[in-house]
């Protein structure tokens, strides 16, 4: 009596990890470009965020008759922000906490920024190329002048 044995031939292999990475080389570029995606998203939300609290910021303080043409604080959601010339600054204290972002929770990182009219604050979106998905926001150099707020996502 033969016992047969039972098991796969090389062949059979040879096949299936060749249909396996076929698969992976075709689903790889894929999942890449839903990071890429992603992350534009991502940036793309922060500056509609930006954009309306600086809006709600301002007029939070001309509601509240809150100095527009220098620098004062306003409460909102419980959390005093900082203004110059009735918009966030471009720091921790003011735009920041007018959208609250938070670095580790969010993935970004800052950089610049500053208290003072015409200050720029940069957020940069983690796991692209660095410095070419950000957000940026410049306070406004006087009180007849919104804040700038820019986007770029070249390189997400």
């Amino acid at each position: 009596m033969r016992r047969r044995l039972h098991g796969f031939t090389l062949i059979e292999l040879v096949v299936t990890i060749s249909i396996i990475a076929i698969l992976a080389a075709v689903a790889l570029p894929r999942y890449i470009a839903l990071q890429t995606q992603a992350r534009i998203a991502k940036t793309q939300a922060i500056y509609g965020g930006i954009r309306s609290a600086a809006a709600l910021a301002h007029a939070m303080a001309l509601a509240t008759s809150t100095v527009t043409s220098g620098p004062a604080v306003v409460a909102m959601e419980g959390q005093n922000v900082t203004l110059i010339h009735g918009y966030p600054t471009a720091d921790g204290n003011g735009i920041v906490v007018a959208i609250q972002l938070n670095s580790l929770s969010d993935a970004i990182s800052f950089s610049g920024g500053g208290a003072n009219a015409g200050d720029t604050l940069q957020i940069n979106i983690l796991g692209g190329t660095a410095g070419q998905c950000t957000v940026t926001y410049t306070a406004p150099v006087n009180p007849n002048f919104s804040p700038g707020v820019g986007v770029n996502t070249n390189a997400c």
